[in-house]
């Protein structure tokens, strides 16, 4: 029953997400990570607030 439960999430949250993916200089991605460690924020919590600043922008 747990192994059902378990892919029934996966299944949905399939569903609702997408990943992103980029391969990075390794001299930029250290220095962002510098970045956001000093800001004491992640990188998904950087990259979607980038993501909202943009969409934000095209609606006005």
């Amino acid at each position: 029953m747990a192994t059902k439960s378990r892919a029934e999430y996966f299944k949905s949250r399939r569903k609702s997400t997408k990943t992103f993916y980029a391969e990075i200089d390794t001299d930029k991605m250290d220095n962002l990570e510098n970045i956001l460690k000093s800001k004491n924020q992640t990188k998904k919590e950087w990259l979607i607030a980038k993501i909202d600043e943009e969409i934000n922008s095209k609606k006005i």
